[in-house]
């Protein structure tokens, strides 16, 4: 292989080698932790570190051909180290991320602090679990999300808003970060309904991600996502013993 061709392709390979080595450490740390709904979040600081880690396990591998994008369109436009850029983009897109796990964090203790003691599993829980996920299959359908995964599947929106130098790189890495939240919020909500812990439903939703950004059809991959995820939540919520990999509280 030449030198410019694995130029062009080392910085799509680094974020395949960093998503292989963070599903490692994710498996490592969630051995002989609760994976079940309703899982306690931890120390802020603990919670920030794991969330960063399974968001790069679970979101970089889909994100491989905007890399790919963002290195030619560096390179065309003849910056200096356009794969370092690539790097810095990807930062970006973690760090939108982060954000919104820590929204999610301060949400989680917040309804936690109030004390709802008919939110636990054997009153409630089911259907609330059962009610966050069919939530995600109607946002699937909704305006909002065909827009924001629009700009997560065509590389050409992503070229546009190139930005020169290291700066710009980690505001389009932003900026990107911020349409794929957009567009995949509901299905990470819906894992923090089946248990946000559970190394085996990450993988599931990581894999209806990489079904929605990458498949040619969007059509047949939102149509997927909506079938499965209704059916799902029916189950969690009228028979939760019967999911599979489900850990059922207490």
């Amino acid at each position: 292989m030449s030198a410019d061709r694995l130029g062009r392709i080392a910085p799509a390979a680094a974020l395949i080698a960093v998503a292989g080595a963070c599903w490692v450490i994710t498996a490592q740390r969630m051995n002989g932790m609760d994976m079940g709904p309703g899982t306690d979040p931890g120390a802020l600081g603990w919670f920030a570190g794991v969330w960063v880690t399974m968001m790069a396990a679970m979101m970089l591998p889909s994100l491989v051909p905007m890399a790919l994008t963002h290195t030619a369109t560096s390179r065309a436009a003849g910056a200096r180290a356009p794969a370092a850029a690539t790097l810095v983009f990807a930062g970006g897109y973690l760090l939108v991320w982060l954000g919104a796990g820590l929204l999610a964090y301060a949400l989680i203790r917040g309804v936690g602090s109030l004390g709802l003691s008919w939110l636990a599993w054997d009153r409630a829980g089911p259907y609330l679990a059962g009610g966050v996920i069919l939530g995600t299959a109607l946002y699937e359908l909704t305006p909002a999300k065909s827009a924001c995964l629009r700009h997560c599947r065509r590389p050409e929106l992503l070229a546009r808003r190139w930005r020169p130098g290291i700066s710009g790189a980690l505001l389009s890495g932003s900026e990107h970060g911020g349409f794929c939240v957009g567009a995949s919020w509901a299905l990470m909500a819906a894992l923090f309904a089946l248990g946000v812990m559970n190394v085996a439903w990450m993988v599931v939703v990581a894999a209806l991600v990489a079904i929605e950004k990458l498949l040619p059809w969007d059509g047949v991959a939102i149509g997927t996502t909506v079938a499965f995820v209704a059916a799902l939540s029916l189950a969690v919520a009228l028979a939760p013993e019967q999911v599979p990999a489900l850990t059922i509280p207490g």
